[in-house]
């Protein structure tokens, strides 16, 4: 069968190659069959098969009429017996003038100015932006007009709906300004989201504009804004309509004088020079002054992602796919039937909800391959998320114009010109999302759980930060009611207004996208009825069956919009509003009872390890329960007992002590109460964020917590009691040529490390096959905790390291050992702790001071991105950052984090944090999230009072890096 595939490929038509499916056709096998030989044999799918040929023909029509549109030139391609669409032929066309770009520029020394002028907007286009030469023409005219006119272009305002590709296009437009030379190569483009700081007028301003000493409470130094910073350059404002009508004055004055003053400067003026491009979703008539509008001239209105033509819209979702195809460097496969959904599904967030989706798609495809060989990811109906799911059931959408791109699987490859868009944009998932999953995985299988175990904790995982990462999406997705007429009409608008209202009395966590989707639906449904089309529904009875409540409300609204629209809406479009109900009613199921998290210690540490977990999770969980030194076991038993009580959701409590008779409580409380418990001994922080951590997520149960974190050996020791047997510790040495070189091997480490027979053993293993060293080395890990495989051949066992004969020798390998058996142990702080980053007598007044200057500090110096600061002032919001002894630890997200560090401030004099409480000791935290082992060391450290004493009298940074080190 091979060989008759292979012969196929050989003599088809070099110009229109088979694709699998009609190579599966004519052997009658399966299509993946033939996708596997494929790959395995390194052959191009048909596409690229076509190409050098395609190429070539391109080049010499090219070459003839370098002006030739798209659609001519696909003309000429077809008249050739080429069988291609103009999408493709505009790829490709993009791609030749890519590669004689170079030659043009240098070339342009030899044209007189009038040519020199017009190859500048040749080679100076827009060529990035998917619809420059289509749907976007006269945006793209008016956007280089503006860049263009003298002598410092035109301030611009671009108006659209939410991810409709407006700081794309201002990015598009400073390109254009400074290769076009109207900006000097290396001017400003700030960029600054009006929306970031919408919630605090008077912080919107400060940073915009910069403020002088005693412009406000806590303002004891002057800053520079990004008006000042943008000087000579572009200053992008997103989201410009959040600017409170005060910051829109001062602009004004801006724009018109180029003259500005700081906040709280009353006879100083400044002067700048900028071209704004400004963005809003909002009409700028009602959201904006009419002394503000007065000053930008250029008004650029992009189309929604429905009013562009479906040819576009593949281009589109190609080039997102090619992104993630490069982030993961992979190939991906989209199954037609996952394509035909991201083309006819409404997608009311435009284009950034379009990326969003697919790399959430993305995502789920690449938690999926996990474990499997296989060297592409596939994307399936299964891995879209719901919404997009709803493209399937829009019969009416599916014409001949989209159907041509729907013939067979899209595959993309990870080209390495493809441009990736920037990290700060708010609909592009972290790029740590892959990594996550990957180390999540391999950090499981460690553990010994089977692929299905680490498929449900890992989907569980991913649902949670997809769903936080979806909600940060939708919230910029709006629509008023007044600009859903325009598109839908009143009287379909009216008719699911009242619809809607029937639908909140059975839901009422509703959606607000299920208003705006269900008038466009209901908009092509009425007239599809009008012009006596049929309506299809293959899914009524699994509806009718699946989902009775939303299919009776939807019997209950489909009454209401007949009698508003005067129709009779069939049985099948019932069901399609109820399946529109079940995917926007928000619906929880009924909330599971959680896992109770009890810290239990001796001294006054278990509520501050509570309390430390609560914040860094975000969540109000972990309760501390602290034992003086003095009181007796039954009085604590007494107050434990009663919390049990208090927290108890039906699932029972861990209860994480340190020591002593506390390890004898669950039982006790067990048999009072009738509330399950398990107790794990030698607790320490990291311990319970990961209890917390696991506890939060309704399904987890009691058991699987305690054993989990009982038996992790990477963040907590295993429990000795009386009743454990105790595994032997070993140190195994290997070698492929036999016994006798493992016992010299053996032999050598004693001689080096003599110390090491106190506590390990140190067993030999050498086999002719290394099949029986496998087996050979299960055995003994059966009987011994085995701490590491020292020798000539790796076992190849992930969890246990492996260290080589060449290094022991070397010396590099007997230090390895030390630290394995723990003779000699690092210090991790090492690595984070940055005496630049130590600032001692700091004058502050307020901690908004304390924390602007660490968060500066750690963005200077690389360790953070620009949105790290933001997301400190959220984290406070949830609650403040501030343990016992004067000692705060402000920090943001793990995603604005680019490589771990902590900033330190010993203040002059103590400052008010939270309330009636008071710091003069404050670490800045920025670690990711595999980062625990850091907090660990530096917890220990902030808990020793012998510790916090010498950090409060440390004269200099060295001094404070030593007491934190050593």
């Amino acid at each position: 069968m091979l060989d008759k595939i292979f012969e196929i490929i050989q003599k088809e038509d070099k110009k229109n190659p088979l694709t699998d499916e009609q190579i599966a056709a004519l052997l009658n096998i399966k299509r993946e069959d033939v996708t596997q030989f494929r790959l395995k044999n390194n052959i191009p799918d048909s596409r690229e098969r076509r190409k050098p040929y395609l190429l070539e023909d391109l080049k010499k029509i090219i070459k003839e009429d370098p002006s030739i549109s798209d659609r001519n030139l696909t003309r000429e391609l077809n008249l050739l017996g080429y069988n291609i669409s103009r999408f493709v032929v505009s790829q490709l066309k993009k791609e030749i003038l890519k590669e004689i770009k170079v030659e043009r520029k240098v070339s342009l020394k030899n044209f007189a100015p009038e040519d020199i002028k017009n190859q500048q907007e040749e080679i100076l286009s827009f060529k990035d932006i998917i619809g420059s030469e289509g749907s976007l023409k006269v945006q793209i005219s008016l956007a280089k007009a503006a860049v263009l006119y003298p002598p410092h272009g035109l301030h611009t305002l671009i108006v659209g709906p939410p991810g409709a590709g407006k700081s794309q296009l201002a990015e598009a437009m400073y390109n254009f300004a400074v290769e076009s030379g109207r900006f000097r190569e290396g001017a400003p483009f700030v960029v600054f989201n009006c929306a970031d700081y919408a919630d605090n007028p008077q912080l919107l301003m400060a940073q915009l504009f910069g403020y002088v000493k005693g412009a406000f409470t806590g303002a004891d130094t002057e800053k520079r804004g990004l008006v000042e910073k943008a000087n000579g350059g572009i200053l992008f404002l997103d989201e410009v309509h959040r600017l409170p009508s005060e910051g829109q004055e001062i602009l004004f004055y801006l724009l018109d004088k180029g003259k500005f003053r700081r906040l709280g400067e009353t006879e100083n003026t400044r002067e700048a020079q900028i071209m704004l491009i400004a963005a809003t979703t909002e009409n700028p008539e009602s959201a904006l002054l009419l002394t503000f509008r007065r000053r930008i001239p250029v008004l650029i209105e992009l189309p929604s992602l429905s009013e562009r033509p479906p040819h576009e819209r593949y281009e589109i979702i190609y080039n997102f796919f090619t992104k993630e195809s490069v982030r993961l460097n992979k190939t991906i496969v989209i199954k037609k039937e996952a394509l035909r959904a991201l083309m006819l599904y409404e997608c009311p967030g435009n284009l950034g909800q379009l990326r969003s989706d697919i790399q959430v798609a993305c995502a789920k495809s690449f938690l999926a391959s996990l474990g499997s060989k296989s060297s592409s990811l596939v994307v399936d109906v299964s891995d879209l998320p719901n919404h997009v799911k709803m493209g399937l059931f829009r019969l009416n959408k599916r014409d001949p114009e989209i159907e041509r791109y729907l013939g067979e699987d899209l595959v993309v490859y990870p080209d390495k010109k493809v441009k990736i868009f920037p990290k700060e944009d708010r609909y592009m998932l972290p790029d740590e999302i892959y990594q996550f999953i990957e180390e999540r995985f391999i950090d499981l299988k460690r553990q010994g759980l089977t692929k299905e175990e680490i498929d449900k904790i890992l989907s569980k995982e991913m649902e949670i930060e997809l769903k936080k990462f979806a909600a940060s999406v939708k919230t910029s997705i709006s629509i008023s009611k007044k600009e859903l007429v325009n598109v839908v009409g009143e009287k379909i608008v009216n008719a699911v207004e009242k619809a809607y209202e029937i639908a909140r009395r059975s839901f009422k966590n509703l959606e607000d996208n299920l208003f705006y989707s269900l008038a466009i639906h209901l908009s092509a449904t009425y007239e599809r009825i009008l012009s006596g089309k049929p309506i299809f529904n293959p899914q009524l009875e699994n509806i009718i069956r699946e989902y009775p409540l939303e299919y009776s409300t939807a019997k209950i609204m489909a009454k209401e919009i007949n009698k508003e629209l005067g129709i009779e809406l069939p049985e099948e479009e019932i069901g399609f509003i109820a399946m529109y109900l079940k995917t926007f009613s928000g619906e929880k199921p009924v909330e599971e009872g959680r896992v109770g998290v009890i810290v239990l210690t001796h001294g006054h540490v278990a509520s501050s390890m509570a309390e430390v977990a609560n914040r860094l999770l975000g969540v109000n969980h972990a309760i501390g329960i602290d034992m003086a030194l003095d009181e007796k076991p039954e009085k604590v038993l007494e107050r434990t007992i009663e919390v049990v009580k208090r927290i108890d959701e039906g699932k029972g409590c861990i209860i994480l002590v340190d020591m002593g008779s506390l390890v004898t409580f669950g039982e006790i409380i067990t048999k009072r109460t009738g509330i399950p418990t398990r107790v794990v001994a030698r607790v320490d922080t990291v311990m319970v964020l990961e209890a917390v951590r696991r506890a939060i997520i309704p399904e987890t149960t009691l058991d699987e917590i305690a054993d989990a974190i009982d038996s992790e050996k990477s963040y907590v020791g295993k429990v000795e009691t009386l009743f454990d047997k105790k595994p032997s510790k070993a140190i195994v040495t290997v070698c492929i040529t036999g016994e006798g070189t493992a016992l010299k091997i053996k032999k050598y480490i004693e001689d080096l490390i003599p110390e090491l027979k106190e506590n390990y053993k140190i067993i030999p293993v050498g086999m002719l096959r290394q099949e029986d060293i496998a087996k050979e080395i299960e055995k003994i890990r059966k009987e011994n905790d085995v701490a590491a495989f020292v020798g000539t051949i790796n076992p190849g066992i992930e969890s246990i390291p492996f260290i080589s004969v060449e290094e022991v020798l070397k010396g590099d390998g007997v230090e390895k050992i030390k630290k394995i058996i723990g003779l000699k142990k690092e210090n991790p702080l090492k690595e984070v702790i940055d005496e630049e980053l130590i600032f001692l007598d700091v004058d502050a007044f307020v901690k908004s001071d304390v924390i602007d200057l660490l968060a500066e500090k750690l963005y200077e110096k690389g360790y953070v991105d620009d949105r790290f600061l933001l997301s400190v002032y959220k984290r406070e919001a949830m609650g403040a950052t501030i343990l016992n002894d004067g000692i705060a630890i402000p920090h943001g997200y793990p995603e604005h984090v680019i490589k771990p560090a902590i900033a330190i401030a010993k203040l002059k004099e103590p400052i008010y944090w939270e309330k009636d409480l008071m710091a003069d000791l404050v670490f800045m935290i920025a670690l990711k999230e595999e980062s625990k082992e850091y907090f660990m060391y530096l917890y220990h450290v902030l808990t020793d009072q012998n510790s916090i004493n010498k950090l409060k009298g440390a004269r200099n940074p060295d001094e404070v890096r030593e007491i934190l080190t050593s």
